[in-house]
């Protein structure tokens, strides 16, 4: 007897309507567009977390640099001053710092100045 797979297929189809809920036309409703556009989201998924990896990363730098200069020092310097100081704050704290307690990043800018002065 020929065997199909009824309730398997249908469920296999069901997961995969079920992930592209919402998506327009054709890439929402025939099985072969789901297939490809899930596998190209899956794709664009995966690279853009690692790219809001970076460009969180770029907008720190970028609060920093200006909070720095506005102190009188370069980016690079304070870097360089802040493993010289020995305080290990990553670039995320340093940014919120620098925004939201100008007192306290005064204070680590002039730990910094001290430390590459010695």
């Amino acid at each position: 007897m020929r065997t199909i797979k009824g309730a398997a297929r249908a469920k296999a189809k069901r997961r995969l309507f079920r992930k592209a809920k919402g998506y327009r036309g054709g890439r929402g409703k025939l099985l072969r567009s789901v297939k490809e556009t899930l596998v190209r989201a899956g794709a664009y998924a995966f690279r853009d977390r690692r790219a809001r990896k970076r460009e969180f990363r770029r907008l720190w730098v970028t609060r920093i640099t200006a909070a720095v200069r506005e102190r009188g020092m370069r980016y690079s310097e304070f870097i360089h001053g802040l493993t010289k100081a020995n305080i290990e704050l990553d670039r995320k704290m340093l940014s919120e710092i620098a925004i939201h307690d100008p007192q306290a990043f005064d204070q680590i800018v002039a730990d910094v100045k001290q430390a590459l002065a010695a």
